[in-house]
């Protein structure tokens, strides 16, 4: 589907409440599912990706209500053990969170459970994963390629110590959910600190799991049952990231974001925009397991970055937006350690240099990031056409780079906005002055 963006030639203003985050719904369902009791999930993703997710639980067998307009779910656990064989393989779509805890979920299950995915996601590696549940003792078969299709096997898993060798949040959470359910500790060594939310929210559960002092080395204990808890899911930081460089990029503009997840551990943009100089207030509140707060950020002139390695895992879901920013910057930035970015929903690398292309952005290519030579008076008047390439995050990241260029601004393949913001756009275009 095509679509034509808007612009902004007065700017935006007001405030906006973004959906629950994506990761936290994600586990919010699936500990529900394997918990005692019954657990309320409120703010709820509606996301294709988080529904899909809930999609797959009621097929083994959980009790789900999902209240689409008051975006709450109601589950009623059924333990570790109170799972059933789905009927068909499940379907994972396009969402890779719910392929890889799903595999550290099955992994001791004492059934056979097949998934499949679409043609994005089957091209993900898988491996990364199903490689490191072997050391537990899982038997997760995958194909030749190392991708989906996987054919989990029913298995007993036995506590070791397991060094990762890619910095993922997905992988680490795969092995906790794996670890719980295993005979003896499991130690995980990450390679970098990764987003926290199952450890966290694990602990909201009652799961004895614990995070040593080097922020790396994560210890857990076989866990026989997990408690139902009641849950209010905060706004998604990675969604909210859109509306703070759009304001920050377009002249006459002031944007406050409510109730956003400020876990540091996703708060790598933030960082990003202080460095850069723009013109940003947070105010930070404390609540029950996630802190949150308020975000406002206007109209700003930026100055270059350089992103590295130990930058990335907190905002790697962000960065195609730090190129936007760095493409209206004064000065040569750099994204580098960053080649993560290839195994996305697009080999991101590619697709965003391909697209800032478009806008006549000076971008070089490198194996792990790429060099953007800024242009804070860029402004396109031509007409152009951007491409989703079926990733979420690069057809938002069109709408925000639509709006300071006066030419007309065609979006391909809108439709991939679904995947974690389906109402982004009205949204957005909520915010612009008319």
């Amino acid at each position: 589907m095509e679509v034509t963006l808007q612009q902004a030639n007065k700017g935006l203003r007001g405030s906006l409440e973004v959906p629950g985050d994506k990761s936290i719904s994600h586990r919010a369902i699936m500990l529900g599912a394997l918990a005692q009791g019954v657990t309320t999930v409120k703010n709820f993703s509606d996301g294709q990706d988080c529904l899909t997710t809930l999609a797959a639980f009621k097929k083994l067998g959980v009790e789900i209500d999902f209240d689409t307009q008051a975006k709450k779910v109601v589950i009623n656990g059924r333990g570790f053990h109170g799972l059933r064989a789905a009927k068909e393989a499940l379907d994972m779509g396009n969402s890779g969170t719910t392929t890889r805890l799903l595999m550290g979920i099955l992994a001791a299950s004492s059934f056979e459970t097949s998934l499949v995915g679409d043609l994005s996601l089957s091209k993900r590696p898988m491996a990364r994963v199903t490689e490191p549940l072997a050391k537990m003792g899982a038997s997760i078969k995958i194909s030749s390629q190392q991708t989906l299709p996987a054919l989990i096997e029913p298995s007993s898993l036995k506590g070791t110590t397991i060094r990762l060798e890619v910095a993922s949040a997905q992988v680490k959470s795969a092995l906790i959910l794996a670890a719980l359910q295993a005979k003896g500790e499991s130690t995980i060594i990450e390679k970098l600190p990764t987003r926290n939310h199952t450890e966290l929210m694990l602990k909201q559960f009652g799961a004895n799991i614990k995070t040593l002092a080097d922020g790396l080395t994560i210890k857990v204990q076989p866990t026989k049952e997990l408690r139902g808890q009641e849950l209010v899911v905060p706004g998604d930081i990675s969604s909210a990231a859109f509306f703070m460089v759009a304001a920050a990029l377009t002249p006459n503009s002031k944007v406050k974001l409510i109730n956003v997840s400020l876990n540091p551990t996703r708060t790598g943009i933030l960082r990003v925009l202080e460095k850069m100089n723009a013109n940003m207030t947070i105010q930070a509140r404390q609540s029950d397991g996630e802190p949150l707060g308020d975000i406002i950020v206007e109209s700003s002139k930026l100055t270059a970055i350089k992103i590295g390695s130990k930058d990335v895992p907190a905002l790697i879901d962000e960065l195609p937006l730090v190129a936007l920013l760095a493409a209206h910057a004064d000065g040569i930035s750099e994204i580098r350690g960053a080649a993560e970015l290839r195994f996305k929903e697009t080999d991101r690398i590619k697709t965003v240099c391909q697209e800032l292309g478009k806008l006549g952005v000076n971008v070089k290519e490198l194996q792990d990031g790429m060099v953007i030579e800024g242009q804070p008076q860029l402004r396109v008047t031509a007409d152009i056409s951007w491409d989703s390439h079926g990733d979420h995050r690069l057809g938002m990241l069109g709408a925000v780079a639509a709006l300071r260029n006066p030419g007309q601004f065609r979006l391909k393949n809108s439709q991939a906005l679904g995947i974690s913001y389906p109402s982004f756009l009205t949204d957005l275009a909520s915010l612009i002055v008319g």
